[in-house]
């Protein structure tokens, strides 16, 4: 039976001057080919001047329509003509629960765009198993802010030096081992 590891949905608000090159798409094709992530569903959104949600051409057929799903979005206007859906008011995004997840959308100022991102970290899979196996039970998780992190930023700095000259002495040597904690 196929199980997924553990799954996020990533969301980027770009402004009216952002530059759509191709470069954070780019960014998850080669994490996704180092098998790292698996990018599960795509969906960008942008508000008119007027206030209406549009949801943008990814290019991909039914690319979109699970985050839709999780953001409570369902098309007002039916795409009979290829074009991009239309989203009623009220639409939303991001969160934990139902409720947060329909949250976003309406957020977004007009003239602004967002991306949801929905991705499936592949490394963590065995990780979630060895906590489930060990009876554990993940209580949080979150990425922390660079505000949350400036209090240890110099400690992190620091650690993260240490153990990449470690591992490159190691490696120069020969004698790179797995670290046991």
């Amino acid at each position: 039976m196929a199980t997924l590891g553990p799954v996020q949905l990533l969301t980027i608000e770009f402004g009216p001057d952002a530059a759509f090159e191709g470069r954070v798409l780019e960014e998850l094709g080669a994490l996704e080919s180092k098998g790292q992530i698996r990018v599960l569903d795509v969906l960008f959104l942008q508000k008119e001047i007027d206030g209406d949600t549009l949801g943008l051409d990814y290019g991909s057929e039914g690319m979109g329509e699970t985050v839709e799903a999780l953001l409570g979005l369902t098309p007002r206007i039916p795409d009979a003509t290829g074009g991009a859906p239309e989203y009623g008011p009220g639409t939303k995004a991001f969160g934990f629960t139902p409720n947060d997840l329909r949250a976003l959308a309406d957020e977004l100022l007009p003239g602004t765009a967002a991306a949801f991102v929905l991705l499936e970290h592949l490394w963590a899979k065995p990780l979630r198993e060895a906590i489930r196996e060990a009876g554990g039970l993940p209580v949080a998780e979150g990425f922390l802010t660079p505000q949350s992190l400036a209090p240890v930023a110099a400690e992190l700095l620091a650690t993260t030096q240490t153990v990449d000259d470690l591992t490159a002495a190691e490696q120069a040597s020969g004698r790179l081992t797995a670290r046991t904690w």
